[in-house]
């Protein structure tokens, strides 16, 4: 990548490896186009840009052609930031779902239960992050509302079943599944250097049905046979072992910072409902998310928090820290 990019091209750059559908891709690389520094060391960069511009386009006109499900399909982002759960056939996946989550999605011994994305809130403290449940990735199927949600969300739950001789072998297709597309799997999340259009999003390694005895001997096979560099946890979904340390992990991965506010005329703030914004945000990334006016008219704010004495007065620059309690004034 070429030097001296800012923050605002970044932060298009986020949004792109982050874009769901054709439509988002499209704006967000014309956001990038129009945001990036114009000289010799972007050059090639641009002209990259200019390329999946014009491909997006007709991936535009071909989605606007696709059957009514491809084409209509949105999943709201809520709470904190969003987890997919993918994996192969009778993995556990919707059973994770439940045990993480209020969402009663259908658990069946059979495989292919599940048909489209279910979304559900995994609560953490006092805010919430949502995990969405997808239909199986096999070697034949692999549907592109599962590649977008991959794509778009913070973090993937790649889900193993160790309870089956069979889990190796569709842990391998899921694998080679997402490496033959452009939506892949990795340690961290981020932007292929040598083509943009190639994303990478940060993915926990989830081995399921561990409390079943022969779990550890298809543990030791899968060490040997499919050694991944992936942050890993073995749980239970069904007996609901080792959850706990998967959802703390599941949190930390969103990486966001929650902000009380409160109003210059009450003495407490409202703790009920916490803002969360991605660590490093600023005040005034806080103020345009409670209101584009509070973002264009704020004077100053008040914070009580870890970083500053009770009551600082800040600007818009000031770096928010976890549970830094605002007073906006505009």
């Amino acid at each position: 990548m070429p030097a001296n990019l800012t923050q605002q091209y970044l932060k298009a750059e986020q949004a792109y490896r982050q874009a769901a559908t054709p439509e988002e891709e499209q704006r967000c690389l014309e956001w990038m186009l129009r945001e990036i520094p114009k000289h010799k060391g972007t050059d090639r960069l641009q002209a990259d840009l200019k390329t999946k511009i014009s491909r997006a386009r007709q991936d535009v006109e071909a989605a606007k052609k696709a059957p009514g499900k491809l084409r209509g399909f949105r999943l709201p982002h809520q709470g904190a930031g969003r987890a997919v759960i993918v994996g192969g056939p009778n993995a556990g996946k919707s059973q994770l779902l439940a045990s993480l989550t209020r969402a009663t999605p259908v658990v069946a011994v059979y495989p292919f239960s599940t048909h489209e994305p279910s979304p559900g809130m995994m609560p953490w403290e006092d805010v919430s992050v949502q995990l969405v449940d997808t239909p199986p990735i096999t070697v034949d199927v692999f549907d592109p509302i599962t590649q977008g949600l991959v794509r778009g969300a913070d973090l993937v739950l790649l889900l193993v079943d160790l309870g089956s001789d069979d889990g190796i072998e569709q842990l391998q297709e899921v694998l080679q599944r997402f490496a033959d597309s452009k939506t892949r799997l990795g340690r961290e999340s981020y932007l292929h250097e040598e083509d943009i259009g190639v994303s990478f999003t940060r993915t926990f390694l989830v081995l399921n049905k561990m409390d079943l005895p022969e779990a550890a001997d298809r543990l030791e096979l899968l060490h040997e046979f499919c050694p991944l560099d992936l942050e890993t946890f073995e749980i239970s979904a069904d007996q609901k072992t080792g959850l706990e340390p998967l959802r703390d992990a599941v949190y930390q991965a969103m990486d966001v910072v929650r902000v009380y506010t409160k109003l210059p005329t009450q003495k407490e703030p409202n703790y009920d409902k916490p803002y969360t914004l991605k660590t490093g945000s600023l005040l005034l990334d806080m103020a345009e998310l409670v209101h584009r006016d509070f973002a264009e008219k704020l004077k100053f704010a008040k914070v009580w928090g870890s970083q500053v004495h009770g009551g600082s007065i800040v600007k818009g620059d000031y770096i928010l820290s976890d549970k830094d309690v605002v007073e906006l004034h505009i």
